[in-house]
Protein backbone atom coordinates (compact mmCIF):
# COMPACT_ATOMS: atom_id res chain seq x y z
CA UNK A 1 0.00 0.00 0.00
CA UNK A 2 1.31 3.58 -0.95
CA UNK A 3 2.46 5.64 2.01
CA UNK A 4 0.75 8.96 2.57
CA UNK A 5 3.42 11.92 2.08
CA UNK A 6 2.60 15.23 3.77
CA UNK A 7 4.51 17.97 2.38
CA UNK A 8 5.43 21.35 4.76
CA UNK A 9 6.62 24.65 2.69
CA UNK A 10 5.46 25.80 -0.60
CA UNK A 11 7.51 28.14 -1.71
CA UNK A 12 9.59 28.83 -4.67
CA UNK A 13 11.16 25.37 -4.16
CA UNK A 14 8.47 23.35 -2.20
CA UNK A 15 5.71 23.99 -4.46
CA UNK A 16 6.75 22.80 -7.58
CA UNK A 17 8.34 19.76 -5.55
CA UNK A 18 4.87 18.96 -4.42
CA UNK A 19 3.11 19.38 -8.15
CA UNK A 20 5.56 16.75 -8.80
CA UNK A 21 4.72 14.47 -6.31
CA UNK A 22 1.51 14.83 -6.95
CA UNK A 23 1.97 14.26 -10.69
CA UNK A 24 3.22 10.85 -9.74
CA UNK A 25 1.16 9.68 -8.42
CA UNK A 26 1.46 10.94 -4.45
CA UNK A 27 -1.04 11.25 -2.10
CA UNK A 28 -0.65 14.71 -0.40
CA UNK A 29 -1.32 16.25 2.56
CA UNK A 30 -0.12 19.95 2.56
CA UNK A 31 0.49 22.79 4.63
CA UNK A 32 1.66 26.08 4.10
CA UNK A 33 2.08 29.46 6.89
CA UNK A 34 0.86 31.28 3.85
CA UNK A 35 -2.18 28.98 2.97
CA UNK A 36 -3.24 30.41 -0.14
CA UNK A 37 -0.05 28.81 -1.46
CA UNK A 38 -1.50 25.09 0.27
CA UNK A 39 -5.15 25.95 -1.51
CA UNK A 40 -3.41 26.20 -4.75
CA UNK A 41 -2.36 22.83 -4.60
CA UNK A 42 -5.84 21.15 -3.28
CA UNK A 43 -6.90 22.10 -6.98
CA UNK A 44 -4.56 19.34 -7.90
CA UNK A 45 -5.65 17.17 -5.23
CA UNK A 46 -3.56 17.57 -2.46
CA UNK A 47 -5.34 17.82 1.24
CA UNK A 48 -5.03 21.14 3.06
CA UNK A 49 -3.69 20.19 6.95
CA UNK A 50 -4.09 22.93 9.54
CA UNK A 51 -1.16 22.57 10.78
CA UNK A 52 2.13 20.27 10.73
CA UNK A 53 0.35 18.55 13.53
CA UNK A 54 -2.28 17.54 11.64
CA UNK A 55 0.13 17.09 8.67
CA UNK A 56 1.91 14.50 10.81
CA UNK A 57 -1.49 12.67 11.94
CA UNK A 58 -2.30 12.18 8.36
CA UNK A 59 1.09 11.07 7.00
CA UNK A 60 3.56 8.03 6.90
CA UNK A 61 6.29 10.11 5.77
CA UNK A 62 6.41 14.10 6.58
CA UNK A 63 8.60 16.46 3.96
CA UNK A 64 9.78 19.88 4.86
CA UNK A 65 10.83 22.78 2.64
CA UNK A 66 11.42 25.42 4.86
CA UNK A 67 13.82 28.35 4.59
CA UNK A 68 16.30 27.25 7.88
CA UNK A 69 17.09 26.25 11.03
CA UNK A 70 14.37 28.13 13.09
CA UNK A 71 11.81 27.73 10.92
CA UNK A 72 12.38 23.48 10.56
CA UNK A 73 13.28 23.35 14.33
CA UNK A 74 9.79 25.19 14.84
CA UNK A 75 7.44 23.25 12.71
CA UNK A 76 8.77 19.91 13.90
CA UNK A 77 10.07 20.61 17.58
CA UNK A 78 7.69 23.27 18.62
CA UNK A 79 4.26 24.11 19.54
CA UNK A 80 1.93 22.43 16.98
CA UNK A 81 3.98 20.78 15.68
CA UNK A 82 4.88 17.78 13.39
CA UNK A 83 6.41 15.82 16.43
CA UNK A 84 3.36 16.42 18.81
CA UNK A 85 1.24 14.87 15.44
CA UNK A 86 3.78 12.19 14.60
CA UNK A 87 2.93 8.19 14.64
CA UNK A 88 5.51 5.62 15.64
CA UNK A 89 7.25 4.13 12.31
CA UNK A 90 6.66 7.25 10.56
CA UNK A 91 9.56 8.96 8.66
CA UNK A 92 10.46 13.12 8.46
CA UNK A 93 12.83 13.75 5.56
CA UNK A 94 13.83 17.55 5.80
CA UNK A 95 15.21 18.91 2.24
CA UNK A 96 15.85 22.47 3.62
CA UNK A 97 19.22 23.34 3.84
CA UNK A 98 19.83 23.93 8.03
CA UNK A 99 22.97 23.35 10.31
CA UNK A 100 24.14 19.79 10.71
CA UNK A 101 24.41 20.24 14.38
CA UNK A 102 20.40 20.86 14.20
CA UNK A 103 19.83 18.09 12.00
CA UNK A 104 21.56 15.66 14.30
CA UNK A 105 19.39 17.03 17.16
CA UNK A 106 16.06 16.47 15.63
CA UNK A 107 16.25 13.15 14.43
CA UNK A 108 17.18 12.43 18.08
CA UNK A 109 14.33 14.13 19.14
CA UNK A 110 12.33 12.34 16.83
CA UNK A 111 13.96 8.71 17.65
CA UNK A 112 12.54 9.62 21.08
CA UNK A 113 8.69 9.63 19.40
CA UNK A 114 9.28 6.33 17.63
CA UNK A 115 10.32 8.04 14.17
CA UNK A 116 13.01 8.03 12.35
CA UNK A 117 14.72 11.13 10.04
CA UNK A 118 16.44 12.07 6.70
CA UNK A 119 18.24 14.98 6.02
CA UNK A 120 17.86 15.59 1.98
CA UNK A 121 18.61 19.20 1.11
CA UNK A 122 18.84 19.90 -3.06
CA UNK A 123 20.38 21.66 -5.48
CA UNK A 124 19.58 22.93 -8.61
CA UNK A 125 17.29 25.65 -8.14
CA UNK A 126 13.79 26.60 -8.96
CA UNK A 127 14.38 25.13 -12.27
CA UNK A 128 15.55 21.67 -11.18
CA UNK A 129 12.50 21.84 -8.61
CA UNK A 130 9.67 22.42 -11.86
CA UNK A 131 12.09 20.15 -14.12
CA UNK A 132 12.37 17.09 -11.09
CA UNK A 133 15.69 17.41 -11.69
CA UNK A 134 17.34 18.35 -8.68
CA UNK A 135 20.39 16.59 -6.87
CA UNK A 136 19.70 15.70 -3.51
CA UNK A 137 22.07 14.39 -1.25
CA UNK A 138 20.63 12.63 1.38
CA UNK A 139 22.12 11.51 5.16
CA UNK A 140 20.40 9.24 7.39
CA UNK A 141 19.86 4.94 7.76
CA UNK A 142 20.18 2.95 4.51
CA UNK A 143 16.80 1.64 5.03
CA UNK A 144 14.86 5.09 5.47
CA UNK A 145 17.08 6.20 2.44
CA UNK A 146 15.06 3.22 0.49
CA UNK A 147 12.06 3.98 1.88
CA UNK A 148 12.06 7.85 0.83
CA UNK A 149 13.50 6.36 -2.85
CA UNK A 150 10.09 7.01 -5.17
CA UNK A 151 9.56 10.28 -3.54
CA UNK A 152 13.59 11.53 -4.18
CA UNK A 153 12.49 10.02 -7.86
CA UNK A 154 9.91 12.37 -8.32
CA UNK A 155 11.35 15.18 -7.33
CA UNK A 156 15.15 14.51 -8.74
CA UNK A 157 17.33 13.07 -10.45
CA UNK A 158 20.87 12.69 -9.06
CA UNK A 159 20.08 11.10 -5.37
CA UNK A 160 22.61 10.26 -3.64
CA UNK A 161 23.07 9.03 0.00
CA UNK A 162 26.22 10.51 1.55
CA UNK A 163 26.61 9.27 5.02
CA UNK A 164 24.70 9.10 7.97
CA UNK A 165 22.24 12.02 9.64
CA UNK A 166 23.70 15.59 8.92
CA UNK A 167 25.94 14.34 6.41
CA UNK A 168 23.65 15.71 3.56
CA UNK A 169 23.61 19.38 5.34
CA UNK A 170 27.77 18.88 4.94
CA UNK A 171 27.20 17.87 1.25
CA UNK A 172 25.12 20.86 0.64
CA UNK A 173 26.88 23.26 2.37
CA UNK A 174 29.90 22.17 -0.04
CA UNK A 175 27.45 22.26 -2.74
CA UNK A 176 27.08 26.18 -1.96
CA UNK A 177 31.08 26.99 -1.67
CA UNK A 178 31.24 26.01 -5.01
CA UNK A 179 27.80 27.60 -6.54
CA UNK A 180 28.60 30.83 -4.53
CA UNK A 181 32.42 30.93 -5.77
CA UNK A 182 31.65 29.81 -9.17
CA UNK A 183 28.97 32.64 -9.37
CA UNK A 184 31.50 34.96 -8.02
CA UNK A 185 34.33 34.10 -10.69
CA UNK A 186 32.31 33.81 -14.22
CA UNK A 187 30.54 37.59 -12.97
CA UNK A 188 34.24 38.86 -12.41
CA UNK A 189 35.33 37.29 -16.08
CA UNK A 190 32.52 38.69 -17.55
CA UNK A 191 32.98 42.54 -16.38
CA UNK A 192 37.15 42.28 -17.08
CA UNK A 193 35.55 40.81 -20.73
CA UNK A 194 32.93 43.65 -21.10
CA UNK A 195 35.17 46.19 -20.36
CA UNK A 196 37.80 45.37 -22.87
CA UNK A 197 35.28 45.60 -25.34
CA UNK A 198 34.22 41.71 -25.91
CA UNK A 199 30.50 40.90 -25.68
CA UNK A 200 29.56 38.98 -22.88
CA UNK A 201 27.89 36.34 -24.62
CA UNK A 202 31.05 35.76 -26.54
CA UNK A 203 33.05 35.14 -23.33
CA UNK A 204 30.25 32.71 -21.94
CA UNK A 205 29.99 30.99 -25.00
CA UNK A 206 34.09 30.33 -25.52
CA UNK A 207 34.09 29.26 -21.33
CA UNK A 208 31.45 26.94 -21.90
CA UNK A 209 33.62 24.77 -24.25
CA UNK A 210 36.50 24.93 -22.19
CA UNK A 211 37.53 23.59 -19.04
CA UNK A 212 36.12 27.04 -17.33
CA UNK A 213 32.66 25.15 -18.83
CA UNK A 214 30.08 25.26 -15.50
CA UNK A 215 26.74 24.54 -14.74
CA UNK A 216 26.68 28.98 -13.52
CA UNK A 217 27.14 29.66 -16.65
CA UNK A 218 23.92 27.44 -18.47
CA UNK A 219 21.87 27.98 -15.80
CA UNK A 220 22.24 31.78 -14.93
CA UNK A 221 22.97 32.69 -18.69
CA UNK A 222 20.06 34.95 -19.47
CA UNK A 223 19.91 36.54 -15.58
CA UNK A 224 23.04 37.85 -15.80
CA UNK A 225 23.12 38.83 -19.51
CA UNK A 226 19.79 40.42 -19.41
CA UNK A 227 20.39 41.91 -15.90
CA UNK A 228 17.22 39.99 -14.80
CA UNK A 229 17.61 38.99 -11.48
CA UNK A 230 13.83 37.98 -10.00
CA UNK A 231 14.81 34.98 -8.14
CA UNK A 232 15.82 31.71 -8.66
CA UNK A 233 17.62 31.12 -5.41
CA UNK A 234 17.78 34.85 -3.19
CA UNK A 235 20.76 36.15 -2.26
CA UNK A 236 19.58 36.61 1.45
CA UNK A 237 19.41 32.62 1.59
CA UNK A 238 22.83 31.77 -0.30
CA UNK A 239 24.13 34.18 2.67
CA UNK A 240 22.49 31.99 5.33
CA UNK A 241 24.15 28.94 3.92
CA UNK A 242 27.60 29.68 3.40
CA UNK A 243 26.82 31.01 7.06
CA UNK A 244 26.50 27.42 7.90
CA UNK A 245 29.29 26.08 5.54
CA UNK A 246 31.42 28.47 7.47
CA UNK A 247 30.43 27.15 10.76
CA UNK A 248 30.83 23.81 10.25
CA UNK A 249 34.46 24.93 8.71
CA UNK A 250 35.02 25.88 12.52
CA UNK A 251 33.65 23.12 14.13
CA UNK A 252 35.48 20.70 11.89
CA UNK A 253 38.83 23.17 11.91
CA UNK A 254 38.92 23.66 8.04
CA UNK A 255 39.92 27.27 6.64
CA UNK A 256 37.15 28.39 3.88
CA UNK A 257 39.29 32.36 3.34
CA UNK A 258 37.59 32.52 -0.44
CA UNK A 259 34.05 31.23 1.19
CA UNK A 260 34.41 33.70 3.57
CA UNK A 261 35.10 36.68 1.10
CA UNK A 262 31.86 35.99 -0.95
CA UNK A 263 30.23 35.68 2.19
CA UNK A 264 30.61 39.21 2.82
CA UNK A 265 30.05 40.07 -0.78
CA UNK A 266 26.51 38.68 -0.04
CA UNK A 267 26.31 40.59 3.51
CA UNK A 268 27.16 43.88 1.25
CA UNK A 269 24.37 43.28 -1.55
CA UNK A 270 22.11 42.56 1.93
CA UNK A 271 22.90 45.86 3.02
CA UNK A 272 22.42 47.52 -0.34
CA UNK A 273 18.51 46.55 -0.50
CA UNK A 274 19.35 43.21 -3.04
CA UNK A 275 18.65 40.22 -0.64
CA UNK A 276 15.83 39.02 -2.31
CA UNK A 277 17.42 39.20 -5.58
CA UNK A 278 18.50 36.08 -7.43
CA UNK A 279 22.09 35.13 -6.32
CA UNK A 280 23.52 35.83 -9.48
CA UNK A 281 23.39 39.40 -8.98
CA UNK A 282 26.83 39.10 -7.21
CA UNK A 283 27.48 40.25 -10.99
CA UNK A 284 26.47 43.80 -9.64
CA UNK A 285 28.98 43.90 -7.23
CA UNK A 286 31.42 43.41 -9.36
CA UNK A 287 30.20 45.87 -12.02
CA UNK A 288 30.00 48.75 -9.12
CA UNK A 289 33.49 48.08 -8.40
CA UNK A 290 34.73 48.20 -11.86
CA UNK A 291 31.78 51.13 -12.68
CA UNK A 292 31.14 48.99 -15.57
CA UNK A 293 28.06 47.40 -16.84
CA UNK A 294 28.25 44.53 -18.98
CA UNK A 295 27.29 45.25 -22.40
CA UNK A 296 27.38 48.40 -22.44
CA UNK A 297 30.99 48.63 -24.40
CA UNK A 298 34.79 48.84 -23.58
Amino acid sequence: MAEKVGFIGLGIMGKPMAKNLLEAGHELVVYNRTAEKAEELAGDGATVAGSPKEVAEQSDVIITMLPDSPQVEEVLAGEGGVLEGIREGSLIVDMSTISPVVTRDLAAKAGEHGASMLDAPVSGGDVGAIDGTLSIMVGGSEADFERAGPLFEAMGKTITHVGEVGAGQVVKAANQIVVALTIEAVSEALVLGSKAGVDPAKILDVLGGGLAGNKVMEVKREKMLGHSFDPGFRIELHHKDLGIALATGREYGVSLPVTAVVDQMLETLKAKGRGDRDHSAILTLIEEQAQHEIGSGG
